[in-house]
């Protein structure tokens, strides 16, 4: 290491204000991957200058990778101007499990929401959408070749290291990927966890498989990968995406990987258009947030990717962390509004790291007993005990220190699989098409007050609109859609305020609304800060 790295003690201690001259970033963004670019689009959305930074020399040519972006990923995506990633990707509907041939069960998507509930295309794609979204934002610019060599921060602002380039700014947002061990290190973050053993060779394949174009299959020991898994998903222009499980020491050569192909596709033609190998991680930051630093996707937490939870978790880390970094700079919250990223998003990854576990442990069993409980599920098809991953969902921040609990309104816990989650405060906000829009589109300007039909606007206006200095909208759930049916759709009763955060989850729902308890919860959603 070059140059050395610092850190406050305390993660927690108030800071001053950096100040900065006109045109310097108000935030350094440390990666350029699809997390590193979202962060940065959402922050200027606010009209935050960014600089983002990448080690690399350029943008480079890969495959697939992370391929599958839930409805909600794509919802933020939407909101960060990179909507043509839901419009380009394949929207597959059903999920297929089979065992050593005979199929188990399958699953479909439910048909909730305007926007689909998943799609797939390949993260090269993806980054060039996300690419072409800030070329078209002023306030971002981009750096390559510039890696980041140490980090100090002091109590007015950050010093980020690249070589002797020394850059200054306000924040930095960490989205350096999986190996930022030396920035994680130098900021006193430990990456607790573990590697799983055997390897998955991941190939993009060309080809025309009629009946498998909005599928996807999962196979448990197939007689062409006997004792081992395979996924099969679909991909725009007639790419398939296959992973196989392989052996912790098999090197796979061109014939293995042709002859594997050649099982699935059959005596079909095919092109081979990439190929990799990587072994699954299960690890998690002790800290996401340390002083003026925040930590993003696979920097701060790594899971196996049955389910779709790595960029799925990664996106929303952005949004949690731009909204509240722009509060703070916009001077509408205090900073101790930050800490909440910390709080809110490591409890999600300690989510999905607790269901993808369990799901590693019934893909590749270590233990005799949890080889014996997998093959007598299997065998005996019990369809509720055999687990290929549970697919991507939002966090709900029931336990966070912003919501306002509601006990008529009391967290049911996790839906069962594929499921919406029953609004309550902490839950995000369903998406509901209007004749205007979705409702979600409502929610990205501020906070958005949606009120029942016994609630006076005229006066939540003027109670709330004077002890809050960030962005803030007052409707009536009627006004919202014209009929009156939103309030039914969303369960809202007729003296209820519904108060929605920026990245649009239910901060409170309050019964027999006043204004001045809508201002309580106000205060609380900001962390209680001197931004009220």
């Amino acid at each position: 290491m070059s140059e050395p790295f610092a850190s406050p003690a305390d993660p927690g201690g108030k800071r001053q204000p950096l100040e900065t001259r006109a045109g310097d970033p108000q935030v350094i963004v440390i990666g350029a991957g699809p997390v590193g670019l979202s962060a940065a689009l959402l922050l200027a959305r606010w009209g935050i200058r960014v600089l983002v930074l990448d080690q690399r020399p350029e943008r480079g040519r890969g495959g697939s990778k992370s391929i599958c972006q839930q409805r909600d990923v794509l919802d933020i995506w939407y909101a960060a101007g990179a909507g043509r990633i839901a419009e380009e990707g394949l929207a597959w509907t059903t999920s297929r499990t089979f065992y050593r041939g005979r199929e188990l069960f399958s699953w479909s998507f439910e048909e909730e929401g305007p926007l689909p509930a998943c799609v797939n295309l390949s993260q090269t794609r993806t980054e060039q959408i996300l690419d072409a979204a800030v070329a078209a934002r002023p306030l971002i610019e981009v750096r390559w070749n510039h890696e980041v060599t140490g980090i100090t921060q002091d109590a007015a602002g950050v010093t980020v290291h690249c070589g002797a380039r020394l850059l200054r700014a306000p924040y930095v947002l960490a989205c350096a990927g999986a190996r930022a061990q030396r920035v994680r290190e130098a900021l006193g973050v430990t990456f607790d966890g573990q590697t799983y053993d055997d390897q998955f060779l991941i190939c993009d394949v060309r080809a025309d498989l009629p009946g498998r174009e909005n599928e996807r299959h999962f196979h448990f020991d197939p007689a062409w990968n006997p004792g081992r898994q395979v996924l099969i998903h679909p991909c725009p222009g007639g790419t398939f995406r296959i992973d196989w499980q392989i052996a912790p020491d098999f090197i796979p050569a061109d014939a293995d990987r042709a002859r594997a192909i050649r099982r699935v596709v059959g005596d079909r033609p095919y092109e081979l258009s990439w190929h990799s190998t990587y072994r699954f991680h299960s690890r998690i930051a002790s800290r996401m947030r340390v002083g003026r630093v925040l930590l993003a996707g696979d920097c701060a937490h790594l899971v196996a990717p049955f389910g779709a939870r790595g960029l799925n978790s990664g996106v929303p880390d952005a949004e949690n962390a731009a909204w509240k970094l722009a509060f703070v700079l916009n001077g509408w919250a205090g900073e101790g509004l930050l800490e909440t990223y910390h709080i809110e998003r490591h409890a999600a990854a300690l989510e999905n790291l607790e269901v993808t576990a369990a799901t590693m442990r019934f893909i590749a069993p270590r233990t005799v007993e949890e080889r014996m409980r997998r093959r007598t599920a299997l065998e005996g098809g019990r369809i509720a005990e055999i687990d290929s991953g549970r697919f991507a969902e939002p966090f709900w921040y029931v336990d966070s220190p912003l919501t306002t609990p509601d006990p008529g309104r009391p967290f049911s816990g996790r839906p069962p699989r594929d499921s919406p989650c029953v609004p309550a405060p902490g839950v995000i906000l369903p998406d509901v098409r209007l004749p205007q829009g979705r409702l979600r589109e409502f929610c990205r300007d501020g906070f958005l007050v949606l009120l029942g039909e016994m609630c006076d606007s005229r006066l939540f206006v003027q109670v709330v609109g004077k002890v809050i200095r960030a962005p803030l909208a007052v409707r009536g759930f009627a006004e919202m859609d014209g009929t009156g049916s939103l309030a039914e759709k969303l369960g809202a009763g007729p003296d209820e305020a519904w108060l929605i955060r920026p990245d649009s989850h239910i901060a409170a729902i309050i019964p027999h609304a006043g204004p001045e308890s809508v201002a309580v919860a106000m205060s609380r959603a900001l962390g209680g800060s001197p931004g009220i």
